[in-house]
């Protein structure tokens, strides 16, 4: 199979979808709709996990593990929640097979194991963990629950694309209780900043912090908080989202506690998540018709060295200054490779890790040896430079900090540059068409101009920035008063 990749203006999806498989990210499964996440791209999840998990124990979470399996009469105890999953769900009506007798070898569900209760495979978890709550929650002592996990959820998608919208997807999904409303959209809010710090500055991702429309909230949440970002080919993507629940939840699975004044309330809470889907983000934000360019803090490889050689006594001559160089790297915790087979010539390893997004590249052969230098060439700018062996390890490190820096000041450079703010639906049409991007816009506030937005430029809201402020003004379509700005965009 070539590695070259189809440029990104000539198609952005074809190129998306070559770039996940060449770089050997993920491949499509035996199941329709499923993906297989190889190791590389495997190990930039783990980085992800890794960091995410540290920031949500030090704002006091805990991880738990929950089951795949929610019985139906469960997903159906929060009405709006189950009527807004509904059509993704997949069902588990039977526990066993058995041999066809009339087409021998092959197998049939046993029509006689079938479940008493039909079993959703979880879309998402509220419905058996406020299914457990229940149990746990008597008095106001027992709160607040601040509980994540790390899962798989299934949502049976008919469209679908690596990472960014499978039938299954891995997430991490929080789940909290709280005994006042304050404290509940204080969490709620404080997870939105969380995902926002993780984005800006591991990702290098930069987003807008903001709330929903009521319209695009998550099903059973009186408030929905999301960070949302803007791709290369001026398309939005959601994300990360944490939601304010109210007492959707406790009430319909009757979780109470007794307050300090010995009354009974509901308690209150909030659910937050971001997936897999950040993986797209990430390539999407960053890379080029060259390959993969990943941030250094999520890189699972962040430098790789290259000998260049012709003989087995130049290999152990170069093997032995690169293994100085790489227990000094490694002292700094920096992951670093050594490649060294013989399988593959330089020139085609030196493609390979452009394509694989690997920050930091450097070459050494027998003149190099001699004279005390190396090739050290950074994959966001392409640019090589000569330069001594001698500090090598120092210069790295501060290398690798300008990358991640470069890399965010690009992307909000771009993203600045696509916020368009119009005020006629002359002038959103134009924008929406043949700028793309964010588009700024004065919104009467009802679904009915948001639907009919909708229809007519495939454009939705993204989000209520919080950072926006009231302005008087006239919605673009309808032309009625609205105190408020909001970005409207095409999304995947």
């Amino acid at each position: 199979m070539s590695k070259k990749l189809i440029k990104r203006e000539d198609d952005y999806s074809k190129w998306y979808n070559d770039l996940v498989v060449k770089a050997d990210l993920a491949e499509n499964s035996g199941v329709r709709g499923c993906m297989v996440i190889k190791p590389y791209g495997f190990a930039i999840w783990e980085k992800m996990q890794a960091e995410l998990d540290r920031m949500f124990k030090e704002t006091g979470h805990e991880n738990a593990y929950f089951p795949l399996f929610v019985p139906k009469s469960l997903f159906e105890a929060e009405e709006k929640n189950a009527e807004g999953f509904a059509k993704e769900c997949a069902v588990v009506t039977h526990y066993r097979l058995q041999n066809d007798p009339d087409n021998k070898g092959k197998l049939r569900v046993d029509p006689e194991a079938k479940l008493e209760e039909e079993l959703v495979v979880r879309p998402t978890s509220e419905a058996i963990i406020w299914n457990t709550y229940k149990g746990w929650v008597q008095s106001y002592r027992d709160l607040p629950i601040l509980v994540n996990q790390w899962a798989n959820v299934v949502r049976w998608e008919m469209r679908t694309r690596l990472f960014l919208r499978t039938a299954e997807f891995l997430w991490q999904e929080g789940h909290t209780a709280h005994a006042t409303k304050q404290e509940a959209i204080a969490e709620a809010e404080q997870m939105q900043r969380v995902y926002a710090d993780f984005a800006e500055n591991f990702m290098a991702m930069p987003v807008i912090k903001g709330v929903k429309s009521e319209s695009e909230r998550f099903a059973g949440a009186d408030e929905t908080y999301t960070i949302e970002a803007l791709m290369q080919d001026g398309k939005a993507l959601q994300a990360g989202t944490s939601h304010f629940l109210g007492q959707n939840f406790a009430k319909a699975f009757d979780v109470k506690f007794t307050s300090k004044e010995g009354k009974q309330e509901h308690v209150w809470a909030t659910s937050w998540g971001v997936s897999t889907r950040l993986i797209g983000g990430l390539i999407m934000t960053h890379s080029d018709d060259n390959g993969l360019v990943l941030p250094p803090k999520l890189a699972p490889i962040q430098v790789v060295i290259v000998p260049i050689h012709k003989t087995e006594e130049q290999l152990d001559m170069i093997s032995e200054k690169a293994n100085e160089i790489i227990k000094g790297l490694r002292a700094k915790g920096i992951s670093v490779k050594f490649d060294h087979r013989t399988t593959h010539k330089p020139g085609w390893k030196f493609a390979e890790y452009e394509l694989k997004g690997v920050p930091v590249r450097i070459a050494m052969g027998p003149r190099d040896m001699e004279n005390g230098t190396l090739e050290i060439a950074r994959r966001d700018t392409l640019e090589k430079q000569s330069m001594a062996q001698e500090g090598i390890v120092e210069h790295i490190e501060k290398l690798l900090e300008e990358i991640q820096e470069n890399l965010y000041t690009k992307a909000v450079n771009y993203r600045n540059e696509h916020i368009t703010e119009v005020n006629s639906f002359d002038e959103f049409k134009e924008v929406i068409e043949n700028k793309g991007g964010f588009v700024s816009a004065h919104w009467d506030g009802s679904i009915e101009t948001e639907e009919k937005i909708q229809e007519l430029t495939k454009a939705t809201i993204r989000c209520i920035p919080l950072s926006f402020k009231e302005e008087d003004g006239v919605c673009i379509f309808s032309g009625k008063p609205s105190k408020k700005r909001v970005l409207f965009a095409k999304a995947y």
